[in-house]
């Protein structure tokens, strides 16, 4: 058993590591011009309209959940003199809203591809698979961060935290992570699966975020005059 979980939370991360940055590298050097979501727009943008933002800004949100949860160690909100109970509150109306959001507009998204014919026949092979390792990481996540919002319950500040930044030090603290409830263990499997699964899915998108139109400089147009021939 000691050996399993050495090989969870010992080798697989990195092993998962591997995968994400090696195959973002191969997808970026054989197929660059695949790096796309596949866009469906021109079908039913009305559900888009909503969901696309919803996910987006919810999953954004989450992210920045994660690295606040697991970068920033304990001592340090207690020198900043952060009582425990704004911490798990924050932790839950902010985290609550923010997994809420992403997974309504996650099932929205979902909905318009399977009852639209045309976005549903745009679904590629990695989808079949994409779709349900981000539905279990973000149902799993949603669990964790209501359980763990309760006074009293695992605090996984002093527990996955601690594995999460011991991975950075290439000494993983093992006993951490299998000491942590099965819920926070699930998230985190799910969690590397797709990662491993983020190069070779539609997720790889993104990568081209067009973040350089927010510092690019305004191009300028000018109007051609149109001279029409003069009459005799």
């Amino acid at each position: 058993m000691k050996h399993l979980h050495i090989a969870l939370w010992g080798v697989l991360p990195y092993l998962s590591l591997v995968v994400f940055v090696g195959g973002s590298v191969w997808r970026y050097r054989y197929d660059r011009f695949g790096i796309t979501t596949h866009s469906s727009q021109i079908h039913e943008s009305r559900i888009l309209r909503v969901a696309g933002p919803l996910f987006h800004l919810g999953l954004l949100m989450v992210i920045a959940g994660h690295v606040v949860g697991l970068v920033v160690p304990e001592s340090l909100t207690e020198r900043l003199q952060v009582p425990e109970s704004v911490y798990r509150a924050n932790a839950l109306v902010v985290g609550g809203t923010a997994g809420v959001a992403a997974t309504v507009g996650f099932a929205a998204l979902i909905w318009r591809r399977l009852r639209t014919r045309a976005v549903r026949v745009s679904s590629q092979r990695s989808d079949r698979v994409l779709y349900p390792v981000l539905a279990i990481v973000l149902g799993a996540g949603l669990a964790a961060t209501f359980a763990g919002a309760r006074s009293g319950s695992y605090d996984y500040r002093l527990g996955v935290s601690i594995w999460f930044r011991s991975l950075f030090g290439l000494d993983p603290n093992v006993d951490a992570m299998n000491g942590a409830p099965l819920v926070y263990q699930v998230h985190a499997l799910i969690g590397m699966a797709l990662f491993a699964l983020w190069p070779f899915s539609r997720l790889v998108h993104a990568f081209a975020a067009p973040l350089g139109y927010v510092v690019r400089p305004y191009v300028v147009y000018r109007s051609r005059a149109v001279r029409t021939p003069s009459r005799q």
